[in-house]
């Protein structure tokens, strides 16, 4: 089997393709904007420098032949928000085209587009927000961008075009690396950098509450994914994948109780409102039934997350 991960250099796709590379059957092609690295030891990957707003990148890649598409690339909520031009290019248009020429050229391509809980707004949820009760209001450009595409794989999917599945991730904590241009990524900042003895500011109130999934977990549960089959999903595409909302603050309880006062102490608060009101746009509580009937994976939780990370500083 040949899959193609886009948007490969970044921290997800990072971890997908190191979970796929177990497996000796696969042949991986990752593409990023930039050289992705290859996460693996495996000599069955190959890593490309392509553009995925540019036609002949887009083109250059399909004609790989790949059985399953995994559409990770994108411009993150805050950089969204920020230069709208260049978040519809990214989000919106590159993807766009990239899904009509998988249905011109095989109705056969599995394509797992990666979304965002940033789709539904939280306006929209009074309580506890589902894929299938909850029409979607979203309050940023990027859940706007992500929606406009998940409307899109479930008719490409319904007229037969596309064999499409959308997942809707939660806030990745503790994302390993550098801080992204995501509003998120003080979630990660929080946690990651204190353990490596570096100061890090808590933007946002700490008593809000986020939807967290681990690397641990997503990895699985991206690559299940790919194995369900068409017709368990029914004539709706999209998931809301597994997690566990957590605060700020219980977030820095645990990396108390896991690695000390001190290093808690490295954590400021400084406010910042362009985060705060992103981040409050997102629900904080959600209802997972339809994808544990799916048969998805539930997560490890705070503790083991962060002692997860820990375990993988200097490997």
């Amino acid at each position: 089997m040949r899959i193609l991960i886009t948007g490969a250099g970044g921290f997800v796709g990072q971890i997908l393709a190191k979970k796929l590379a177990e497996n000796p059957t696969i042949e991986l092609i990752l593409a990023d904007v930039h050289k992705p690295p290859n996460p693996t030891p495996s000599n069955k990957v190959e890593c490309i420098s392509a553009d995925l707003t540019d036609s002949k990148s887009r083109r250059d890649l399909l004609d790989k032949s790949p059985h399953v598409v995994y559409i990770l690339h994108g411009i993150m909520s805050s950089g969204a928000e920020a230069n709208l031009e260049l978040g519809l290019q990214v989000n919106f248009d590159s993807v766009r085209a990239l899904i009509d020429i998988i249905r011109q050229t095989s109705r056969e391509i599995k394509v797992i587009f990666t979304s965002s809980c940033a789709v539904f707004g939280r306006a929209a949820v009074k309580d506890v927000a589902t894929e299938i009760d909850i029409v979607p209001m979203p309050e940023s450009s990027y859940g706007t961008q992500k929606l406009m595409i998940e409307y899109l794989i479930n008719d490409y999917s319904r007229r037969g075009l596309i064999d499409g599945r959308v997942v809707r991730l939660p806030t990745v904590f503790v994302r390993a690396g550098s801080p992204t241009a995501a509003a998120s990524s003080f979630v990660s900042g929080i946690v990651r950098e204190p353990l490596h003895g570096q100061a890090s500011e808590l933007p946002v109130d700490p008593g809000i509450g986020i939807w967290l999934v681990s690397p641990r977990t997503l990895a699985h549960n991206l690559i299940h994914t790919m194995n369900i089959p068409a017709e368990d999903f029914g004539h709706f595409r999209t998931v809301l994948l597994p997690g566990y909302t957590a605060t700020s603050g219980e977030i820095l309880d645990a990396l108390e109780k896991v690695a000390g006062k001190e290093t808690r102490a490295l954590v400021t608060e400084r406010r910042d409102e362009v985060i705060e009101r992103i981040v409050l746009s997102w629900p904080a509580k959600y209802d997972t039934s339809r994808a544990r009937s799916l048969g998805y994976a539930e997560d490890v939780g705070l503790e083991q997350t962060i002692l997860d990370f820990i375990g993988s500083i200097g490997k």
